[in-house]
């Protein structure tokens, strides 16, 4: 089966969240079930790579896997993604659009007939509604069916309607049925409508987005869909994440040496100004500082946790919470503050610390749960999303601490229940040795995208066109 895969993001080469990781992953796991993919992503700024043509350039991306790095100066060679301090740019819509129509030209020169077109969020839906336009006569595409992966429904790629002729499709398609939305132009809704199938990244998540209360607006488009949406819950890549062979921590450990955490919490609380006591409870936030993040109930609950406990956070988001946060480090010499990108702090997180907080309103999926499994941090979450599919908590018989109530005193609470076992030296580390055998490898995930693929070459033109009118 030939896949040709759409990111904007993809790690390592370009990062702002978890579509990265996934499009960095995914990928190679489906050459390892049998398939050939190409990658293709903008050439953004800092990119080099391994061959340059005129208007793209090529490398590995894993084993069996290219990467097609789609080029445009002008576009692209910017310091940010989608967005400068002053917010997103204002010609995000055409960026994106050409990168979704120069695709098409590379496909074709190197002559690349895919099965499958499977685009990723906003920024890559107009692959799937261009194949259905502008393409659907080419031999090349002929037979291609086309899946679009959700991996956050609360980005939507919104433009006023006046730039809808930069899309170069009929303005007929300016219409309910397909891409407008309250008399705006909502790209992720056309993917959605246009697209053979759909799923987001986690099965309860795929669920929510079906009610007015998670949906976004698209609810209701999502349920005349339903037949076609599913949730494949995403995975981690343990070449990246393992910390028995993680080169950016203090010191490897594993199942069978996780006494050596206690020394990467050690160096960690000394790093970070930090007192230095291995029965403090130290908790980790690695994340986007916003509402969604649930940013808002943890400033809340800051004061109260950092009367016990000590706090590392990692992240940019918000310039209101940079403020709030700002505040409470002034304040609180337990709360060790950073506000930007830094993977080699995140993987000391992961590492150092005895709980790791993701107290999302509302979350896809998350894979920050399933990192700190692997590292023997225990999360600590709200029963929401991807989160429900991924964290039972330890009453239950699971490996994390779960809170219900989206409140900041239910958010103390767990934190408090979480540090009552972390005293009771023996039980908390049968936790962790348990939580280390957890897998969320790409093998299962993989799998299951490979099934939907093979679900997508199954419909009829007749079941199309259908769901087209």
């Amino acid at each position: 089966m030939k896949i040709a895969f759409f990111s904007s993001e993809v790690f390592p080469f370009a990062k702002t969240g978890g579509l990265a990781d996934v499009s960095g992953s995914l990928p190679g796991a489906l050459a390892k079930q049998g398939a050939e993919v190409k990658v293709f992503m903008p050439l953004y700024n800092k990119i080099k790579p391994q061959k340059m043509f005129d208007d793209y350039g090529t490398s590995q991306l894993a084993k069996k896997v290219e990467i097609i790095f789609v080029r445009n100066d002008d576009y692209f060679l910017r310091e940010h993604l989608y967005t400068s301090p002053r917010g997103d740019y204002p010609d995000n819509l055409e960026r994106f659009s050409f990168f979704c129509k120069k695709s098409f030209d590379i496909l074709k020169r190197i002559n690349f007939s895919p099965d499958i077109f499977h685009a990723n969020d906003w920024q890559s839906s107009l692959i799937n509604i261009y194949l259905k336009i502008l393409y659907k006569n080419v031999t090349l595409f002929k037979r291609a069916k086309s899946v679009l992966t959700i991996h956050n429904l609360a980005y939507q790629g919104v433009f006023e309607k006046e730039k809808f002729p930069q899309l170069g499709i009929n303005p007929d398609y300016f219409s309910v049925n397909h891409l407008e939305f309250y008399n705006k132009i909502n790209l992720l809704k056309g993917g959605i409508i246009f697209s053979d199938m759909v799923n987001t990244v986690s099965p309860r998540y795929a669920k929510q987005i079906q009610t007015p209360d998670y949906g976004c607006g698209l609810d209701g488009v999502l349920r005349e869909k339903r037949e076609r949406l599913c949730g494949i819950l995403n995975a981690i890549d343990y070449d990246v994440w393992n910390p028995a062979k993680d080169k950016l921590i203090y010191t490897p450990y594993s199942l069978e040496t996780l006494e050596n955490k206690a020394i990467n919490k050690r160096k960690f609380q000394k790093e970070m100004g930090l007192k230095v006591n291995k029965k403090i409870f130290l908790l980790g936030i690695v994340t986007r500082l916003a509402e969604q993040k649930g940013i808002d109930i943890f400033s809340k609950a800051l004061d109260k946790i950092l009367g016990n406990h000590q706090v590392v956070i990692l992240g940019t988001g918000d310039e209101k919470y940079h403020k709030i946060l700002k505040t409470k480090a002034k304040k609180h010499k337990s709360l060790s503050l950073h506000l930007k990108f830094d993977e080699v702090l995140a993987h000391r997180i992961y590492a150092s610390c005895d709980a790791f907080l993701m107290p999302s309103r509302f979350e896809p999926c998350g894979l920050s749960q399933m990192i700190s499994y692997k590292y023997a941090t225990v999360p600590v979450v709200h029963y929401t999303g991807g989160l429900v599919d991924t964290v039972i908590d330890y009453q239950d018989g699971g490996g994390g601490f779960v809170f219900h109530n989206y409140h900041h005193k239910d958010l103390v609470a767990v934190i408090e229940r979480a540090y009552k076992l972390f005293s009771r030296n023996s039980e908390w580390s049968e936790l962790l040795k348990k939580i280390t055998g957890f897998n969320f490898s790409w093998a299962k995930t993989a799998k299951e995208y490979m099934d939907i693929y093979k679900r997508c070459q199954l419909l009829s033109s007749a079941q199309l066109k259908a769901a087209l009118k």
